[in-house]
């Protein structure tokens, strides 16, 4: 009996330390966890990042005008990469002005630390004569591409050239008519009673209109802006306040025409001797210089205002409206 004991107490004890519990200490008889019941990820070891993604921006730079002047190109760029860029003028009688952004450096270095979108703003070249007025006055004819060149023809109320000039071709003519007698725009009670801004009791019926609206100005329509053409008493300031100097070969151009010299700062524009267009032809060109100012004529409703020069002499004077002469922009 005792050794039955005995045996008993040796298999129990042997049975503890294999492991081997009762039901009612484990259930289904599952091994042991040897984490403690927290879950590891398969592999070992720690987790590997993934590689930095480089961060880039994009550079976009446009041209407000891009008969008037170029940009370098744009792109994209890593981050606080120096990019320089630049605007440029297309021609002389354009010139860059500043970026949208309000900034007027050029070239101009840019960090690049977001996307950037900058417009180059370009507009007329012009000169600051010093005028007691203040009005600055465009370097170029109106259709030049440089400081010699002729440029275009106008008509005075037109803003295109064309190829005839004369009553039968102007723009402000009646219908069926071919003369002087049949301006229709910008009249005054001239007496001219012959006209069809008299009636046929002879009583003015016109419109009393005596400086050039802005869409019939030749300068502020193809200049933009604030350009415009002058008037009378701002050409009048121009020959007062300036010395005219004549020239047969402008820079070395073999361009005729007057160098027009500020009294007051020494800053000074060149008007090409350009002469003008009567019916087909171009009269005087390289002897003879005329503006168009946006004054009508006070006398006769048939004639506008201009300055005048060649050679041996600077004044003001007037021209038939059908003609072709120069035009000038100014602006403020």
């Amino acid at each position: 009996m005792m050794k039955n004991r005995f045996l008993f107490v040796a298999m129990l004890f042997a049975a503890l330390s294999l492991g081997f519990v009762s039901c009612d200490d484990k259930k289904g008889n599952e091994p042991d966890d040897p984490t403690g019941g927290e879950q590891t990820e398969q592999g070992g070891g720690e987790e590997t990042p993934n590689p930095e993604v480089p961060v880039t921006f994009t550079l976009t730079l446009l041209s407000s005008n891009e008969a008037m002047g170029t940009v370098t190109e744009g792109g994209t760029y890593d981050k606080d990469a120096e990019v320089i860029i630049e605007a440029t003028a297309t021609k002389e009688a354009c010139v860059f002005v500043k970026w949208s952004d309000g900034n007027t450096e050029n070239p101009r270095t840019l960090t690049m630390t977001e996307n950037i979108k900058l417009t180059a703003e370009f507009d007329y070249a012009y000169v600051d004569l010093g005028l007691p007025s203040g009005l600055k006055w465009a370097t170029c004819n109106v259709g030049a591409d440089s400081v010699h060149h002729y440029g275009n023809y106008y008509a005075w109320g037109e803003v295109e050239p064309k190829e005839i000039y004369d009553f039968s071709t102007y723009k402000w003519m009646t219908s069926g008519m071919s003369s002087w007698k049949g301006i229709n725009k910008y009249t005054i009670a001239d007496g001219q009673t012959s006209g069809v801004w008299y009636d046929s009791e002879k009583n003015f019926i016109g419109d009393n209109k005596a400086t050039l609206e802005k869409e019939d100005d030749a300068a502020a329509v193809n200049m933009g802006g604030k350009w415009r053409m002058p008037t009378l008493e701002e050409q009048k300031e121009l020959i007062d306040e300036c010395t005219w100097k004549w020239t047969n070969d402008y820079n070395g151009t073999g361009v005729a025409g007057r160098i027009v010299t500020s009294k007051t700062n020494d800053n000074h524009i060149f008007f090409p001797a350009a002469g003008y267009r009567r019916n087909s032809g171009l009269d005087a060109a390289g002897a003879y210089g005329h503006c168009w100012s946006s004054s009508l004529r006070t006398e006769y409703s048939d004639g506008a205002y201009i300055f005048e020069f060649y050679s041996s002499y600077v004044g003001w004077g007037n021209s038939a409206r059908c003609y072709g002469l120069s035009v000038r922009g100014v602006s403020y």
